[in-house]
């Protein structure tokens, strides 16, 4: 009952704004277009079966646009994975979408969000809706400094939703909630089911501390919670999910380094009929130093991953899944190094070289029947990735799933895919 109501409340707040945006705003036009990928080998030791692999892969193929046109926004992305990461992409403990222990593909409609914004004296307020990122957790890994993707990616983040997003913003506090379907993707070319939409929701509260710098230096600390109605089975009658994230970012592009730095929590417990079932817990610490094109990071996690019954391809699993297909959960801390070396650039064309060393171990819980050892060979697992990251554009995608008045570049004069995201643009994008 409170958080109908509270999105309720936020919802009067900003559909006023809303009008009074189309009312005010003049009728310029501005677009703005970038596209990249990344070419990259990856040599992974004690990958399912005992194996040692080597594969390369073109990751990460995106085009994303921004739309400015009087008092219209707009926000699209297309991610080409569906056609170059069929099989996944390496990266011990991973799982999601059927795959484990690979990086499965997103979808081909990545997002493309519409919405408008405006202000109303120290008030601020936005709507957008579409395909996107749910108001929940930290950003997207693929607009932070790794390539690999951490275990929690399906912990700390919702995406590729059919939602709307209400957003305020006074002062240092932004406050978002969303309604959306909870249904993810089955594949990449599969779209939403449209009669889901609104079985799910999520909040999300943030305060910045740009303009409180005694109480938290610059920093960024926002609290998300959100209900996900069966986002496993897409006809809704799997298990629910709650999940809830805490997050502390820190990004400054001033002096002679530009730092970075996030530190999350997040927890997503399984529910049947009102039952908890599993929980699954994350903790991540990242940082990145980074001066001209030359950067360095550093990353550390500990996470829960479900542990489901493998195909004959150990690399999949069944969907939909049950809750009598997990046989426990097993428990993955990763070290990972990146190196980013300078790029070469020639007018908008940039490409730069990066190099990542990862040290993944899995441990079985008390209650878990999956024993690492015996898929893997040993708990200690080795990844090592070199290669390439080629972008065109002027304006690099930067955070994601912040929308209107909830983004960093909210107010500014020219469109953004996303957010700027400055910092790190120079040597990880």
């Amino acid at each position: 009952m409170v958080i109908r109501r509270a999105r309720s409340i936020l919802l009067a707040c900003v559909l006023p704004l809303a009008t009074q945006a189309a009312r005010a705003q003049g009728s310029s036009v501005a677009l703005d277009v970038d596209a990249r990928a990344i070419g990259l080998v990856t040599r992974a030791t004690h990958t399912p079966g005992d194996r040692t692999l080597t594969e390369g892969y073109l990751t990460q193929p995106i085009m994303d646009a921004s739309l400015r046109a009087g008092w219209l926004r707009a926000i699209g992305m297309l991610n080409l994975e569906g056609a170059t990461l069929r099989r996944g992409e390496l990266d011990a403990g991973a799982w999601g979408e059927g795959y484990v222990d690979r990086r499965h593909p997103h979808a081909y409609l990545h997002e493309l969000v519409v919405g408008t914004e405006a202000r109303s004296g120290a008030l601020a307020g936005s709507i957008y809706g579409g395909r996107g990122f749910v108001p929940f957790g930290s950003d997207d890994p693929m607009a932070r400094p790794f390539v690999s993707y951490p275990v929690d990616h399906h912990l700390a983040q919702i995406i590729e939703r059919l939602m709307v997003v209400a957003a305020a913003r006074a002062g240092p506090v932004t406050v978002e909630a969303a309604t959306f379907g909870g249904d993810e993707p089955v594949d990449p070319s599969t779209l939403p089911l449209a009669r889901r939409m609104g079985d799910s929701w999520s909040l999300r509260a943030t305060l910045t501390g740009k303009q409180l710098p005694l109480i938290l230096g610059g920093a960024e600390l926002a609290a998300s919670y959100a209900n996900v109605k069966s986002p496993e089975y897409r006809e809704g009658k799997g298990l629910d999910q709650r999940k809830a994230h805490l997050g502390l970012r820190f990004e400054d592009d001033g002096g002679l380094f530009a730092r970075y730095a996030l530190v999350e929590l997040a927890r997503t417990t399984d529910v049947d009929r009102g039952r908890d079932l599993y929980t699954f817990e994350a903790a991540l610490a990242e940082g990145a130093l980074c001066r001209d094109d030359v950067g360095a990071a550093l990353r550390w996690e500990r996470s829960d991953r479900p542990e489901e019954e493998r195909l004959l391809d150990l690399f999949r699993t069944a969907r939909p899944a049950t809750d009598v297909s997990i046989l426990g959960v097993t428990r993955w801390t990763t070290l990972t190094g990146a190196v980013s070396l300078p790029a070469l650039r020639v007018d908008l064309l940039h490409a730069a070289p990066f190099v990542e060393v990862a040290r993944a171990t899995a441990d079985r819980t008390s209650a878990a029947i999956f024993d690492p050892v015996r898929v893997y060979g040993s708990r200690v697992m080795w990844r090592l990735v070199g290669g390439i990251r080629i972008a065109a554009g002027r304006s690099p995608h930067g955070r994601m799933g912040r929308y209107g008045v909830a983004s960093d570049s909210f107010g500014e004069a020219a469109p953004t895919p996303h957010h700027t995201h400055r910092a790190m643009n120079r040597c990880f994008s």
